[in-house]
């Protein structure tokens, strides 16, 4: 790595530090923790949600908002978090992220009623905000470009694996009512985990920052939240309201505000040249169309998993534990395409990712046939073992895209790069849950004979696929192999 001209500087080893192989599995293994508990408490409400609402008496609204407290905090502080580590050190403010996030999921954990929870999600979301960016940004300042793909593959497969697990753990925890604590322990389990990640991340995590940074961005922070919210608020909460005219119109205003942002951005360069985002970060093709590509795969994500989780338990009447099997299923699969792309895309670029686009269409195209054909007569095996090649393709895509995306940023704006990254993820599974209302809940309100569930989630199949295929596309301008722009 050469810091000298990616202005980054990275603290030398301490004294009695262990050896450099061993320090930088430690922080892969510390970073990934991080990343895993909050791909999981992104997803890990949706099973236990009435469970909690029979312990804590949440109403629908209440519930509702147990679960977009979480998410709306962590898409509006993304950007924010992701520059914070370039200008005050990643190692910092990941340790400080982290051990935050601990203590607001003790809180949910502990939490009386639906106010108290509502408010620790809060705090969880703002705490998952500063701790996520660092660690991509973590990862790209600590390999070398040899061993960089690999590190970052991993982490594309933690943060898949981790929102398709999310609900079955949830559903497992909250049935195993352990100790006699019911819902509460999907958060209490986060208490070991994140304690051992702020201990171990102390001795052995870098410390590294951008030494040209000037000084922080209030203004930049206040228009890029204002413009998130504006434009995520509605997405999240339109569906529920039948999408009324105050929705589009505080859209629009969102897009606008971030417009004005942008304006104050290039100001703000020109001015002092610390702004809150790098704006020539979109200067090159390879970053821009990364970053669309990682929002289509949120889109993705957004409007499958759910109408998928419907089509099984409502649609095919099968139990949580037999749907279950199907994101096991989606699981292994992920893992197989993963290591696959992992060990591959040195060599092939972004011919995997867009092999697997290829695949995941195919097989969901045969899976429409499939469900046409056989109906709500399908078994749990026919539902579930499609998934296998499905998740093999998704995990294809998921694992090398980071590298792809982000493998030539300059050292200095990794956290900034990184914060944009994960922002255009929360973004898509936004923007592809809202649209779920209309792809699949309004073709079940249009059936006269009651809720046909199977044929919405078939229609649905195709705007997938078609998300797939404008992934390939899009995947034409990354690189033919990780070590080209």
């Amino acid at each position: 790595m050469s810091h000298d001209t990616d202005q980054t500087t990275t603290s030398p080893p301490r004294a009695g530090a262990p050896a450099p192989g061993r320090a930088r599995a430690v922080t892969l293994g510390v970073v990934l923790t991080a990343e895993l508990m909050n791909a999981l408490d992104g997803s890990v409400v949706y099973t236990a949600l009435p469970a909690i609402a029979a312990d804590t008496g949440a109403t629908t609204a209440a519930l509702q908002w147990i679960d977009a407290a979480y998410v709306l905090t962590f898409a509006l502080g993304l950007i924010t978090g992701g520059r914070l580590g370039d200008l005050y050190g990643r190692r910092r403010i990941f340790l400080g992220g982290t051990a935050v996030f601990t203590l607001s999921s003790l809180l949910c954990g502990i939490a009386s009623g639906p106010d108290l929870l509502i408010a620790a999600r809060v705090l969880q979301g703002a705490a998952a905000a500063v701790m996520v960016p660092q660690v991509l940004a973590t990862l790209h300042v600590t390999f070398d470009e040899g061993s960089r793909a690999k590190a970052f593959g991993l982490y594309g497969t933690v943060m898949s694996l981790g929102s398709v697990i999310g609900p079955v753990l949830g559903g497992v925890l909250t049935q195993a009512d352990l100790f006699g604590l019911g819902w509460r322990p999907i958060f209490l389990i986060n208490l070991p985990i994140g304690i051992a990640a702020v201990v171990l991340g102390r001795r052995y995590l870098p410390e590294s920052h951008d030494r040209t940074a000037g000084r922080l961005d209030p203004l930049g922070m206040f228009l890029s939240a204002l413009g998130l919210l504006l434009i995520t608020l509605p997405l999240t909460m339109g569906g529920e309201h039948d999408w009324p005219v105050w929705t589009f119109a505080t859209m629009a205003a969102g897009l606008l505000v971030l417009a004005v942002f942008l304006v104050q951005q290039k100001s703000k360069m020109r001015r002092d040249g610390s702004p809150l985002v790098v704006l020539s970060l979109f200067t090159g093709r390879t970053f821009s169309a990364g970053l669309a590509t990682q929002l289509a795969f949120g889109l993705l994500s957004g409007v499958f998993f759910l109408s998928w989780v419907l089509f099984l338990q409502n649609g095919l009447g099968l139990t949580p534990g037999q749907a279950a099997v199907g994101f096991v299923a989606a699981s292994l699969g992920e893992m197989g395409g993963a290591w696959l792309a992992m060990s591959l895309v040195a060599r092939y670029g972004r011919a995997l990712p867009q092999a697997g686009a290829l695949l995941s269409a195919a097989t969901l195209s045969g899976y429409h046939h499939l469900i046409t054909v056989e109906g709500a007569g399908m078994g749990t095996v026919s539902a579930a073992a499609p998934m296998l090649a499905v998740g093999f393709g998704l995990g294809m895509i998921g694992a090398p895209l980071a590298d792809l995306t982000l493998g030539k940023v300059a050292q200095q704006h990794a956290g900034s790069a990184s914060g944009l990254f994960n922002t255009a993820t929360q973004l898509g599974i936004a923007l592809g849950t809202a649209l779920t209302t209309v792809v699949f809940f309004t073709h079940i309100s249009a059936v006269t004979r009651g809720p046909d569930v199977s044929t919405a989630f078939a229609g649905s199949i195709w705007y997938v696929v078609g998300t797939l295929v404008t992934m390939w596309a899009l995947m034409l301008l990354l690189p033919k192999r990780t070590g080209m722009s």
